[in-house]
Formats: structure tokens, sequence, C-alpha cells
């Protein structure tokens, strides 16, 4: 028994905020932003709007799109740094408002950046295992409720937004998830953290990071661990139709791209409109290649991601909807 991914779900707030924007918060400028980062504006929550709304309008629009029973969905997973309360969780929250009962799970996966990928990789061996014929993988981030307005360093990566995509079981082992790698490595955590925490100062904390060397890491780390899902799946890179990376910055996914010799026709960029969602952005550029038609009957598509921790990770699927 495989998993396959038959619907995908996406919701972005309505608030816009521009690198223009942004000038008029901190010295900074459209073109230093773009030139760093390429990324051009990002989405940000309204007021009273939470990660579990961000959540809940990505996996409506999954559900309605490929129109299975909600009560039929035995397990949801939320990714996310950013959850609603300490406790519960943000999925268990989702579960209520979505109206599914007990018959299904809920809880969530803390991997920041990589946190989709990790939660995809959990959800495929419940329905690979045949515990759970159906599964909810959500991705949602309210980033800006951690940014540090004053740090021009960091308060123009980020912004807000949630993917969500449902999982079923699938007879053919060559169809669906093939293969995926998780890795961590904790003597990174200090390039990428944020300032507070429950146990640490009661206070959620601002992120902050060490560019420079997340750059280095990310560009080798992520590479190499593509390289590994597909030998584990028996395939190389030159099969690769498509790769929907972690949006975290245009020079890295450029980086990632070259080393894996992939052309730019088959990476999807939504960095420019999104900034880094963290772990909403996997499931926001794939929902993006949806609809817009990258994504065919049969394509080898692989995600991959690195966040802090650090933690990364890749998934490699053979399309089949």
């Amino acid at each position: 028994m495989n998993s396959k991914i038959i619907s995908t779900g996406s919701y972005l707030p309505k608030k816009i905020l521009t690198n223009d924007d942004l000038s008029k918060i901190v010295e900074t400028s459209d073109e230093w932003i773009t030139e760093r980062t390429g990324i051009k504006r990002r989405h940000i929550v309204a007021e009273g709007e939470m990660t579990s709304d961000l959540a809940y309008n990505a996996s409506i629009k999954a559900i309605k799109k490929v129109g299975i029973n909600k009560d039929d969905i035995g397990m949801i997973i939320v990714a996310t740094t950013t959850s609603d309360k300490t406790f519960p969780s943000t999925a268990t929250i989702l579960q209520h408002k979505l109206g599914i009962g007990d018959k299904c799970f809920a809880f969530d996966v803390q991997a920041v950046c990589s946190g989709f990928i990790y939660a995809l990789t959990i959800a495929d061996k419940f329905v690979k295992s045949g515990q759970v014929k159906n599964a909810l993988v959500v991705g949602a981030e309210s980033l800006s409720k951690i940014i540090d307005w004053k740090d021009r360093n960091t308060c123009v990566l980020f912004g807000d937004g949630a993917g969500a995509l449902i999982l079923t079981q699938e007879s053919d082992e060559k169809q669906g998830i093939l293969s995926s790698s998780l890795h961590s490595d904790g003597q990174y955590g200090f390039l990428l953290e944020t300032t507070g925490g429950v146990s640490l100062s009661q206070k959620a904390g601002f992120i902050t990071m060490q560019g420079r060397e997340i750059f280095k890491l990310a560009v080798n780390k992520m590479s190499n661990c593509v390289e590994e899902s597909l030998k584990k799946a028996g395939l190389d890179i030159e099969d690769i139709d498509l790769i929907v990376p972690h949006q975290a910055n245009l020079r890295i996914l450029s980086m990632v791209a070259k080393k894996l010799k992939l052309t730019d026709d088959k990476v999807v960029l939504t960095v420019a409109d999104h900034a880094n969602t963290s772990a909403a952005s996997i499931p926001l550029a794939l929902d993006y290649a949806v609809q817009n038609n990258r994504i065919k009957e049969g394509d080898l598509v692989v995600f991959e991601a690195l966040g802090g921790g650090l933690t990364w990770g890749s998934v490699v699927v053979r399309w089949h909807s």
C-alpha cells in the first residue's frame, strides 16, 4: 500500500505588505530586499485572525476540491511554529472548526520550515500501514507574530499563510509517495531560533538568524537530501520533472537548483509573492503549481526544505491523482 496526494488547497491573508511598505517602517528599500531575497511582497494576518483560521480556510478548499466526506478523514497533522495557544494543539482546534468527530485524531508537528516535510512523512506512514485511510496534512503559520519589525535583517523575510493536502491509500506501489528522508542536527540550533519560549521566558520571543551560515548549510544539506531520497526510490536527478522547495530565499533556491543541475522550468517559485512562510511554504507552492497546471499525471515531484533546529528533509512523489 502506498499513499497519494488527491487534493491541495491554500489560503493567504488579505493584507499585503510590499517592500515599499516596509521601507516606511525600517531602513530598507524594494531594491535592497529584492536583490538579496527575491521577495517583493508578503501576506499578513488580520487582527484576530489565528493560525487555525488560516489552516481551516486552506483545508476547506482541499476538502471541497476532491469532494471527500469530512468524516472519512482519519487523522489531521498541522505543521506550525506559531500555534494559536501553547495547548491545545492547533490541529485539534482545526478538527473542531471542521466539525470532525473523535473517529479522527489530530496533533501538531514543530520542525519550523521543515515542518510540512516531517508532517507529510508521518502521515504517509500511517496511510501506508493501513491505520488511516485518509489524512489531512496542513502547514500553517502566522510568522508576523514573532517578527521584530525593527530588525531589517529578518522582518523583510517572512509572511503568513497556509497550505493543505489530502492523502489517501494507493494500491500501486509505483505511484504516490515513493520515499522520504528526514534529518536534524541540534548543534546548529543557535543559527536560527527565537529569543523566547514558554520555559525560557514565558514569551514567544522574536526570530533571529545568522543568514550567511544558514545559506551555506541549506544549499548543501537540501541538495544532499534530495539525492538521498531519490536513491531510496531507485531514481536519479534526471528523473525529476518538478521540484517544490521551501520558499526561503531566491538565492538559496537558485543555488540548490544549480547544484542539482535543474533548469529553471523545473523549479516552482512563489517566494516573490509569499516570502518565507515556514511550514506553509511548500503546500502553498504545491497548490500554486497545481492551479497553474505545472504538474502532470505521472510527473516525478520532489519536495525539500531546511529549517531551524536545524531540521531538513525531502519527499519524492510520483504524481497520480
